[in-house]
């Protein structure tokens, strides 16, 4: 059995960020389909980023259900992964990306070259001062580029919505340009490590209440991706579990005491 989840937002990357919140699943446990690109509409409107994200649930059945039934389990989760290679395959074939496993550390070089570069150009246009990117890579693999300077706040945004921005529209000049959808990741002074620090601690310690007091505690609205910070945080936390609410940029995390 399998949940799935759509999600529409401004960006694809938004859509993606919301819709692996809501299913409180990682990237790569999931199956991620496109299924409106964002854009211009007549008389100068928007059309929204629409995705779909789906994940298997098959190896969470129970053991007992009847006999042979690990032996099915494994199975199924075979002709899963065996499913989603082909899924991969056919993708790269479709769309004439390169395989990131095939990659080397030098064309992993020239992809974070190509994303300095674009993010370079894209900063220039919104600050004056002069700018410093650094590269680093991520927990998970990604090339995490840090815009550093004098007055870069700017870069920044309201929630870091000018940082989402710009990383959307680097990975997608970088992948034209390369060939290959590498995972790259656009920081502005480590903000987004700090916000991330801290969106784990308001978690836990809502847990701690949650658990404490044996009643629901409501955290403030956030963004898809902060979310999703707090659902992963609790995702294996034993006394409570989380749930979002509301509606639009008013949605927010609930702790529930298990």
């Amino acid at each position: 059995m399998s949940k799935e989840y759509i999600a529409t937002a401004d960006t694809i990357e938004d859509a993606k960020a919301e819709a692996l919140a809501e299913l409180g699943i990682d990237e790569s446990d999931a199956t991620i389909e496109i299924l409106e690109e964002p854009g211009k509409k007549l008389f100068g409107s928007r059309k929204s980023a629409v995705v779909k994200v789906s994940t298997s649930t098959a190896k969470n059945a129970p053991d007992d259900d009847s006999q042979g039934s690990e032996t099915n389990a494994k199975t199924d989760t075979k002709d899963a992964a065996d499913q989603k290679e082909a899924e991969k395959a056919s993708s790269k074939e479709s769309n004439g990306l390169l395989s990131i496993e095939d990659l080397n550390d030098e064309q992993i070089d020239e992809i974070a070259d190509v994303g300095i570069e674009y993010l370079t150009k894209l900063a220039s246009y919104l600050s004056d001062s002069e700018i410093k990117i650094e590269e680093f890579e991520g927990d998970e693999g990604e090339i995490i580029l840090d815009v550093t300077g004098e007055d870069v706040a700017v870069l920044i945004g309201r929630h870091g919505r000018t940082i989402d921005a710009l990383q959307s529209v680097v990975s997608s000049m970088t992948t034209k340009k390369t060939g290959v959808r590498y995972p790259l990741a656009v920081d502005v002074e480590g903000y987004k490590h700090r916000r991330k620090q801290k969106v784990v601690e308001i978690a836990r310690r809502a847990a701690d209440r949650a658990k404490r007091t044996d009643r629901r505690v409501a955290l403030k609205s956030m963004p898809a991706h902060e979310r999703r910070i707090v659902h992963m945080t609790l995702k294996n936390h034993g006394s409570v579990t989380s749930a979002s609410e509301g509606s639009g940029s008013h949605r927010y995390v609930v702790i529930l005491p298990k």
